[in-house]
Formats: structure tokens, C-alpha cells, sequence
């Protein structure tokens, strides 16, 4: 016979493992080619995943960035270069997929626009600071005003 305490914590270590395993998945696919797999990473490494747009199409572990990736070992498997399966990604998702877009017309807001930003950031506070500094003046007192604030000083003093 077993006994009560081992029996329990011999359910509570089934309880707790249950979960793991059944939230596993199945490895992701590799390449037969290790230099294929190698490639097909430094690729993807290079394109944004559409579904997370912060990671990398590398990294991701969307079902769309799965998809990309298996397209992108067939066509080096196709023996295309580097260069044509980037065109390829960049003429079908345009050049939002891609971490670093070329400089060119279409992307010149992209690449400028963080600075314009700073410096229309840097005017505005310059603009504040000189507005509120020539509020922050208080006038002066007249010379009524003055004289009789010094008779009121005079009448307080001990």
C-alpha cells in the first residue's frame, strides 16, 4: 500500500505538469541543410513580422511569420540570392517588412521624421520658455504706491 502523503504529492506533481505539456508545441521546422537554416535566419532576420511588427520575422512566433519563413527556405532552395528573395518580400509586403527601408523619396518621412520631431520639439520649448519669461516680469510700483507702502513700513515699525 502507498501512502497517503506520497500518493498526494504524487498527484499534485501530475496536476502541475499537465499544463506544460499540454501548452507544448511542436518544434518549429527546420532545414535539412544547416547552412540553408543558417541563411534562411540571417534573412529573416533583416524583415519585420507583419502580425508583431516589433520582432523580427526570426523571432516571431506568428502562424503568418511560419508561413515566411518555410517561403523563404524554398526559394534558397530554388537557389535564389539573398538580394532577390529580400525584392521578393519588399514587392509583395512593400518596404514596411523590411527593419531598415532603403533612403529614397517614398521613405524620407520615415527616415527624417524622428528629427523633424526633435526639433519642432526643441522650438516649441524654446518658444514656452521665452513667452513664459517675459510673463514672469511683475511690474514695478508706481511712486504713490511706493510712498505710501514706506509709510505703512514706518508706522509698523516697534
Amino acid at each position: 500500500m502507498i501512502p497517503a502523503n506520497v500518493l498526494r504529492t504524487a498527484l499534485l506533481a501530475l496536476a502541475l505538469a499537465l499544463p506544460t505539456a499540454a501548452a507544448a508545441r511542436e518544434a518549429a521546422p527546420m532545414a535539412a541543410d544547416v547552412a540553408i537554416e543558417k541563411r534562411m535566419v540571417a534573412i529573416s532576420e533583416e524583415l519585420r513580422c507583419l502580425v508583431c511588427q516589433n520582432e523580427s520575422l526570426a523571432g516571431s512566433h506568428a502562424d503568418l511569420a511560419q508561413d515566411l519563413r518555410r517561403e523563404i527556405r524554398k526559394m534558397i532552395g530554388e537557389g535564389k540570392s539573398d538580394q532577390e528573395i529580400l525584392d521578393f518580400m519588399v514587392a509583395r509586403y512593400g518596404d514596411f517588412v523590411r527593419y531598415r527601408p532603403p533612403v529614397k523619396p517614398t521613405t524620407w518621412l520615415l527616415w527624417g521624421g524622428p528629427f523633424l520631431l526633435l526639433l519642432a520639439g526643441i522650438g516649441g520649448l524654446i518658444v514656452f520658455l521665452r513667452r513664459r519669461a517675459s510673463e514672469d516680469k511683475t511690474p514695478g510700483l508706481s511712486d504713490d504706491e511706493r510712498r505710501r507702502a514706506e509709510a505703512l513700513l514706518q508706522r509698523n515699525d516697534p
